[in-house]
């Protein structure tokens, strides 16, 4: 899809992050660059997001899209050796700054990402071109059409009644894999034919043997810790039976308890996360 326009004559810049993929304007030196080296992000020494002119003049640049109106642009960088700065990982940028900021960050590293794996035709071999103002390839030989792709994941928070006269309790999961100190929500990626509703019963299912009811969406948040191009979509549901027992499914996950929605634990997802955003909006809500 092609991004919005920026600066027209009938409509101001848009506030916050939006993606887009115009070529109509080569970068500005003021224009906002986030160069990625590997899977991470090169900062200016003193952390902030750097300027087209902080980087040589021959640098090719992707457009990204426009944050509070200032078009953005990123480059992927074999090295950063003779570039003052700092690389970064997302999960520690997101963590500093604010949300728009973030989301930009994430779509930089998505985009770079895409673009070095997927630069061959799948169908007959030939170097994809860019197509223009959308961020997709095409095939110049066989026309094959290659646009970037989302994997997307659901969460959901599940609870159930606490005993009688407590708080409601919250279903929280240790992973295998992953920050596994970390209690965290059941989760996994969407497959082929399915719903995201039908997705959130299969996960649940499978990694804790559990049946939910009255599922509803959330939210969703764009997410650059699991890949390029993850999406997570969040629900809150009520366990169907609410004396059932979690039972783990060995592989994904290895532990899995009711918390009291006043007796959560400490070891909780990043306050920049939807999981975190799920899990204090399911706090909040048990209080009214």
């Amino acid at each position: 899809m092609t991004g919005p326009a920026v600066g027209s004559a009938n409509t101001a810049p848009r506030a916050g992050f939006q993606p887009g993929a115009d070529l109509g304007r080569p970068p500005a030196p003021t224009d906002l660059a986030l160069p990625v080296v590997g899977a991470k992000l090169l900062l200016t020494a003193d952390g902030t997001v750097g300027r087209v002119a902080d980087l040589p003049a021959d640098t090719p640049w992707v457009p990204l899209g426009t944050l509070d109106g200032v078009p953005a642009w990123a480059t992927d960088l074999a090295t950063a050796d003779g570039i003052p700065g700092r690389a970064r990982g997302w999960a520690s940028l997101a963590a500093e700054v604010p949300e728009p900021l973030a989301t930009l960050a994430g779509r930089a590293l998505a985009v770079v990402t895409w673009r070095r794996t997927h630069r061959w035709c799948g169908a007959c071999r030939a170097e994809l071109t860019d197509q223009p103002g959308e961020t997709a390839r095409r095939c110049p030989d066989c026309g094959l059409y290659v646009p970037m792709q989302l994997s997307t994941a659901v969460l959901v928070a599940i609870t159930r009644p606490g005993p009688a006269g407590r708080a409601d309790e919250l279903l929280l999961v240790r992973h295998a894999t992953g920050p596994t100190g970390l209690w965290a929500l059941v989760a996994g990626f969407v497959e082929a034919g399915e719903t995201l509703e039908s997705a959130v019963h299969r996960e649940v299912g499978e990694e804790v043997g559990l049946s939910v009811d009255q599922l509803a969406y959330f939210g969703s948040q764009p997410w650059a810790i699991s890949g390029p191009g993850v999406l997570l979509a969040g629900f809150t549901a009520r366990a169907a039976d609410p004396r059932a027992e979690p039972v783990v499914d060995g592989r994904e996950l290895t532990r899995a308890h009711w918390f009291g929605l006043d007796a959560l634990p400490a070891e909780l997802p990043p306050a920049y996360s939807i999981s975190r955003w799920l899990i204090d909006a399911t706090v909040t809500a048990g209080r009214r």
